[in-house]
């Protein structure tokens, strides 16, 4: 590697530069095309969520016409919170996304308190939702009368978590390559419910379009959110892996801006399509809103392409989380504040194994629940407050650092919308569900204390070498190492 170095500093030229092999250098590489990180955004997005979503927001908004406007909001919030990450990830392009700017703004204690309630709550319990639900699917076919068994469904999403697992730590082109074809099924998926819902439209089926029923109280239609926003969940995926994305001051709010815009007029019309031909009963009472729908509409021939392509969604979506989340694992490691075998790099892939591993191994923990409902819950909470925060970073460094390069400039207006309505749906359903928001306030607060123990006190020379003999063994048998970069050959 001292060889490698040596030459690297002769070379005179930048054309030289960029022609040098990877190999000399370990680390993370920009392979990530426009089409690449439009595909891991509707990839990371669409997943389980409309399968699932539509159920809870029915439920905590009462009616028809008020779940639609919810889905609406839904999508102009994740578009205004996309527009404030454009700016940040344009300005501050590391790996991390929102815990590499929380980092930057507010310093080592939020970042970590973002990267614990990732860690602990919002990347695993998303991962676990999302197989879960893809299990389900691919299942019903031979269960169609009946909710597939709980332990067959576990096994086959932690298959699904294994194999996904496997083609991350291979190669980072498969695992993009995967993310392209089945954000194509998935959409494929949702253009047949669409197209069906459109001729549904035709025939004058609008009986279930009314605001009758619709909740009055507040904090129910603010705790609605959290179904509506869990759906829409992965906007910001892009930006976890902005090192890998090229030219990512074009390409990043390009990716955004297109897929956003794709997704939310996707879900709208979904649901649309949905209430044409279910009645809100109907809807409240599946599990399956999809294969409901695909079952009162179509053929019995026809009914299994419908569990089969929203299998495929899940499966990209899980995939989605899965490369994207091991890069929020190795920037807080970078930062010190995650174990240091999770920096690493395996020398022949380029990838970073080690932290893919741990974000599956996490994930796996979670299969020991199977309620997708409370685990949204304690997802919603936590990862707006975080959101919010990543946000306050906007305007807070427009004040602080007024002199940073922006390629990107956001009218304050819209951080400043986005913050407000953070707070809204953040405590007011509070209310409306208080246990499952203390409990994901407690899970919050455990990370203080990991905080000042592990990361602000030092560590006695015992403890030390003994974690430094643990990363050594790991590295020799992943066969990772450090990453290099230019400036520090």
């Amino acid at each position: 590697m001292t060889e490698a170095k040596q030459e690297y500093k002769e070379v005179p030229t930048k054309e030289a530069e960029e022609v040098k092999d990877d190999t000399e250098v370990v680390g993370l590489k920009p392979k990530m095309t426009l089409l690449n990180g439009i595909t891991v955004i509707v990839g990371s997005i669409i997943g389980s969520g409309i399968f699932i979503s539509p159920t809870g927001v029915l439920k905590d908004t009462g009616s028809v016409g008020m779940s639609l406007i919810v889905w609406i909001i839904s999508g102009l919030f994740s578009m205004v919170g996309a527009y404030c990450y454009a700016e940040l990830g344009c300005m501050i392009q590391k790996t991390g996304a929102d815990y590499a700017y929380i980092m930057v703004t507010f310093g080592p204690f939020l970042a970590f308190m973002r990267l614990w309630v990732e860690c602990l709550i919002v990347r695993p319990c998303s991962q676990t939702i999302v197989a879960l639900t893809f299990s389900v699917y691919i299942m019903k076919p031979f269960f169609p009368d009946c909710d597939p068994p709980d332990d067959s469904a576990r096994l086959l999403a932690a298959v699904c978590i294994l194999i996904l697992t496997f083609i991350n730590c291979w190669n980072v082109k498969w695992a993009t390559r995967v993310q392209d074809i089945f954000t194509g099924a998935k959409l494929f998926a949702l253009a047949v419910i669409i197209i069906t819902g459109f001729v549904q439209l035709g025939r004058g089926q609008t009986q279930y379009f009314t605001f009758d029923n619709t909740v009055d109280d507040m904090s129910r239609i603010a705790l609605s959110f959290y179904s509506g926003l869990f759906a829409y969940n992965g906007w910001n995926y892009l930006n976890f892996v902005i090192e890998e994305l090229k030219d990512p001051v074009n390409n990043l709010p390009k990716a955004i801006y297109i897929s956003i815009s794709l997704v939310t007029v996707v879900y709208v019309l979904a649901n649309v399509a949905f209430y044409t031909t279910l009645s809100p009963a109907e809807v409240l009472g599946s599990s399956a809103v999809a294969v409901t729908f695909a079952n009162r509409l179509f053929s019995n021939y026809f009914t299994w392409v419908m569990p089969f392509f929203v299998a495929c969604s899940t499966f990209g979506a899980v995939n989605g989380v899965l490369l994207t989340s091991s890069r929020l694992f190795y920037a807080g490691a970078l930062e010190g504040q995650m174990p240091e075998i999770l920096t690493m790099i395996q020398i022949k892939r380029m990838t970073p194994t080690p932290a893919v591993l741990f974000m599956a191994f996490l994930s796996l923990i979670y299969l020991g629940s199977s309620n997708i409902y409370a685990l949204i819950s304690y997802v919603g909470f936590a990862t707006w407050v975080s959101i919010g925060l990543a946000v306050a970073c906007v305007p807070w460094l427009r004040y602080t650092a007024p002199n940073l390069e922006r390629p990107i400039k956001v009218n304050l207006f819209w951080p400043i919308i986005y913050i407000l309505a953070t707070i809204v749906i953040t405590i007011v359903p509070m209310f409306a569900a208080p246990v499952e928001t203390g409990i994901g306030v407690g899970i919050i607060s455990t990370g203080i204390p990991v905080y000042l123990i592990f990361i602000k006190m030092r560590k006695p020379e015992i403890i030390r070498r003994f974690l430094k003999s643990i990363d050594t063994f790991l590295q020799k048998v992943m066969l990772v190492c450090q990453p290099e970069t230019p400036s520090n050959l």
